[in-house]
């Protein structure tokens, strides 16, 4: 079994699933993305890549560019291109039923004010295409709306050129992040803060959580939604019941293991195999 890991830096987690497919009898093929190139027809002797990249577009990308030369990936890039894009991934958990925070989605300064008013304060700014919590705004009034949107405008990046706004949830100081390989939620933890932003990179504190049959059921509908395959979904407790907030395709679980008392990678790397079978 030829199992490619494709990767940027070596995290805690990629030594992990390393580990963890030695312990299989597989030693992974290291794919570093910093030093790889594509020429579109030679064919690498890998049977299968496993996507572990920090960067969004060199994932998206790598991994279609495996796949048009027939190797399998896990996650697919179809998969990556979804949950890269708050919008995309909105539009997915749409379709798919499921429920989700209101959003508003504007393309300028203008209309963004106009639908953050119809939500109504206060809301979350969110870039489309980013992670761990980063370039998100609370924005309590209009006055803040305005800074805020000038401020996007003027930067005029690519994560500030369309506005992603989703109405704000009181969660209680704490969310929820279930992690779901291929068809089961194997474990889950709660993300609690004092901050508004209850993400563990951000200083939030992992417990655990009990799977209860609504958080599993909603994790792996919210995880086939977008494409299935290895994923960590960000659930909110509200007074309407878990909204599915986000669903992340290179999930961190480095801080669950011990956590949840759940072998993590040992169960990716046992899908994965699976997978070559």
């Amino acid at each position: 079994m030829r199992v490619g890991l494709l990767h940027s830096l070596i995290r805690k987690e990629e030594k992990l699933l390393f580990e963890a497919f030695k312990q299989q009898g597989v030693t992974p093929i290291m794919l570093d993305d910093r030093k790889l190139t594509f020429d579109l027809e030679s064919v690498p002797d890998i049977d299968l890549v496993v996507e572990r990249c920090i960067n969004h577009s060199r994932a998206m990308h790598g991994l279609r560019l495996f796949e048009s030369l027939g190797i399998r990936c896990i996650n697919s890039s179809d998969v990556a291109r979804i949950c890269g894009d708050k919008i995309l991934t909105s539009v997915a958990l749409k379709e798919a039923g499921l429920a989700q925070p209101p959003i508003r989605i504007a393309f300028t300064e203008d209309s963004a004010l106009i639908a953050i008013e119809e939500l109504g304060y206060p809301v979350v700014l969110k870039p489309a295409v980013g992670s761990w919590g980063r370039l998100l705004a609370k924005v309590n009034d209009r006055e803040s709306a305005e800074a805020i949107l000038e401020h996007k405008t003027v930067l005029g990046s690519y994560h500030h050129s369309i506005f992603y706004i989703q109405k704000y949830v009181e969660k209680q100081g704490r969310d929820i992040r279930s992690f779901v390989v291929g068809n089961e939620c194997i474990a889950a933890i709660y993300r609690s803060s004092s901050h508004w932003i209850t993400n563990t990179a951000r200083g939030a504190v992992a417990t655990g959580c009990p799977v209860t049959d609504e958080i599993a059921s909603l994790s792996v509908a919210a995880a086939h939604a977008v494409g299935g395959g290895v994923l960590a979904v960000d659930l909110f407790e509200s007074t309407e019941g878990l909204l599915v907030n986000e669903v992340n395709y290179t999930m961190e679980f480095r801080n669950s293991i011990d956590t949840t008392g759940v072998n993590i990678p040992g169960r990716v790397v046992t899908y994965v195999l699976e997978q070559l079978k």
